[in-house]
């Protein structure tokens, strides 16, 4: 391995790598994977060539001209954690088949990456930072069927139904041990780990929040992150769901994702002592790019059909489209508790983890930065700030979409912004907008339990 000029993180002395494994995230958000038998040739026939896939089974092309390279990007070195023969892991970048190989447009890594450039070419900064929360059930079993004659899900939970569940401490916190453990592995693989907790769910629900890394790194931490519980939780026969809404009445998951960004000598590039909560015209403006673009920006961020099952008036889901320092009702929440001119932030609290994480992070971005670029002052749009309870009754408050259907609506009437300097598509969009109401149609054609027990007696 000292031949090779790269950094494994979590490199066991005296290791013997058997194999390389090269991880992809689909469209979708689901990762992929290709194993190799490891030599020092093969690394080295893989980072000039790459190898070749099928780009149309992960939604990147069309299945008449599907052929895709993918090679492994070195600085995402890690040693799998849940391989039994020791492997070495990459994430990819991915390439076209034309004789140069060149860049594929939309491999979602090298958007996530080129979206952040934007930050020092428009003058606006030089880099982002990015804080997300892992919110996620663990349940103890779950089952589900959906065919012609079977619909239903059922879950087992070893924690009793306690009241709120947020920091609950032992014997009812069943799962801090599995926490702790997700922590090492974490750490281990270079996820940076802030600290975990019980969730407000009294069924198993958790949060681990992870610290703040630039764009790519964090959209990577997320898909890596993900892979990781996942695996985790498989081995110790448990049964882990970052779906928005999993169990009725009770809280659900999101993905909220805390942001701010940084002038070129490192400083924070939103903070203005004296101003409101502390934020210059900056991040105001950012703040309101956002805003303006939330329904529209649901589609990526909250982009299945269980994500509105979390997203309900009423309760504590962030739907209003307004910020303010207190409501957690509020799409964009500024923490109070910040002292540190550093990290001063906001929260957008909207997203769940069902999105994929290159596209969300990125077209948050693009709405902050058509803000900053168009001066979008969320005052004057009406957006707040709003504090817990301190709503203007002379503005009607917005709220985001009700349904992935009408997030898509929003999307189609609402996209310019993504196309600035072809970070985005009019293909991509329109590519989305169809896979997600193909796969929206496909579930409102399937009877659910709950209306048998509303009309089969009618």
């Amino acid at each position: 391995m000292e031949q090779q000029k790269f950094e494994i993180k979590n490199y066991p002395e005296g290791t013997e790598i058997e194999f390389i494994d090269l991880k992809v995230t689909d469209l979708n958000g689901r990762m992929h994977h290709l194993t190799l038998p490891y030599s020092d040739k093969t690394l080295k026939t893989l980072l000039q060539d790459g190898v070749g896939f099928d780009g149309s089974s992960y939604g990147f092309k069309k299945v008449e001209n599907s052929d895709m390279i993918m090679k492994p990007d070195l600085a995402t070195a890690l040693i799998d954690p849940f391989r039994k023969a020791p492997t070495l892991s990459f994430l990819t970048r991915i390439f076209n088949t034309d004789a140069a190989n060149t860049p594929y447009q939309f491999d979602l890594r090298k958007m996530a990456e080129s979206t952040e450039k934007l930050l020092p070419q428009y003058g606006i900064a030089a880099s982002s930072m990015w804080g997300p929360e892992f919110e996620f059930y663990i349940f103890n079993n779950a089952r589900y069927s959906s065919d012609a004659q079977n619909s239903f899900f059922t879950i087992e939970s070893s924690e009793e139904s306690m009241g709120n569940g947020y920091h609950i401490a032992n014997p009812f916190d069943s799962h801090d041990d599995f926490r702790d453990e997700a922590t090492k592995i974490l750490q281990k693989s270079g996820i940076e780990v802030k600290y975990h907790h019980h969730e407000v769910g009294n069924l198993g629900q958790q949060e681990i929040e992870l610290v703040f890394n630039p764009l790519l790194q964090t959209a990577d931490n997320i898909s890596m992150g993900k892979y990781i519980l996942h695996n985790l939780a498989r081995e110790h026969g448990l049964f882990l769901t970052f779906m928005p809404k999993p169990v009725y009445q009770q809280a659900g998951s999101g993905l909220h994702l805390h942001h701010y960004l940084c002038a070129g000598n490192g400083r924070n590039a939103f903070f203005e002592q004296g101003g409101y909560a502390n934020l210059n015209d900056t991040a105001l403006c950012y703040i309101g790019g956002v805003l303006k673009h939330a329904a529209a920006l649901c589609a990526f961020t909250n982009p299945s059909t269980n994500s509105y099952k979390r997203l309900v008036p009423g309760v504590e889901a962030p739907t209003a489209i307004n910020f303010g320092q207190a409501n957690r009702a509020s799409c964009v929440r500024i923490p109070r508790y910040i002292k540190d001119p550093q990290l001063t932030r906001f929260e957008y609290r909207p997203p769940d983890a069902t999105a994929n994480p290159y596209i969300a992070l990125s077209a948050i971005m693009m709405a902050g930065l058509d803000g900053v670029i168009n001066k979008i002052d969320p005052r004057k749009e009406g957006f707040g700030p709003y504090e817990a309870d301190n709503f203007d009754p002379s503005i009607e408050i917005k709220y985001l979409p009700f349904s992935i259907t009408r997030a898509l609506l929003a999307l189609e009437k609402d996209y310019a912004f993504l196309l600035r300097d072809s970070i985005f598509s009019e293909t991509l969009v329109t590519h989305w907008i169809k896979i997600k109401n193909d796969e929206f149609n496909h579930i409102s054609n399937w009877p659910s339990p709950i209306e048998y027990s509303l009309y089969f007696d009618l």
